[in-house]
């Protein structure tokens, strides 16, 4: 995965990784340069430890939940189509 840096020194993490290390907006992450001229990225856990974020959630998980509409299904059904 090849990516561009900005101007400004930027690069976008690849949506796989950031996923797959569960890196969000506002993730603190820390960039190691190894003994062989690699450089690791690492997600910090908030507080300073080395703990991975935990796996973001679904993007529709924040979308589920109980209807708060105390209508029968015909009704809703009439609303939607138009009747």
């Amino acid at each position: 995965m090849a990516n561009n840096v900005t101007s400004k020194g930027q690069v976008t993490i690849p949506k796989k990784v950031r996923d797959r290390l569960g890196i969000v907006a506002g993730s603190a992450v820390a960039f190691e340069l190894t003994d062989a001229g690699e450089v690791v990225l690492r997600p910090v856990a908030r507080g300073g430890g080395r703990r991975p974020a935990p796996a973001p959630k679904s993007r529709f998980a924040k979308l589920r939940g109980r209807a708060t509409v105390k209508m029968r299904t015909e009704e809703i059904l009439a609303l939607t189509r138009g009747r």
